[in-house]
């Protein structure tokens, strides 16, 4: 299983003993955008989950998708 943006974020949070606030000033971007990547959100502003991951050293980039449940009809 793969790991969540929202899981990755608020572990590296945690293992870096930031609190939100303070991950939210580093990035630059507002506490309520932080609370709500946290808890997996659905739609967020795909430059501000950037500013978050590049702070752990990341950015958000497209990776093949498991085609094997997909059909002819697609």
């Amino acid at each position: 299983m793969t790991e969540s943006i929202a899981q990755f974020v608020k572990q590296r949070r945690k293992m870096l003993r930031l609190t939100q606030p303070d991950m939210a000033a580093k990035a630059g971007v507002g506490l309520r955008f932080v609370r709500e990547l946290e808890q997996g959100k659905a739609t967020l502003q795909l430059d501000k989950v950037n500013l978050i991951l590049n702070l752990f050293g990341h950015v958000l980039a497209p990776v093949p998708a498991d085609r094997s449940h997909w059909t002819d009809e697609m």
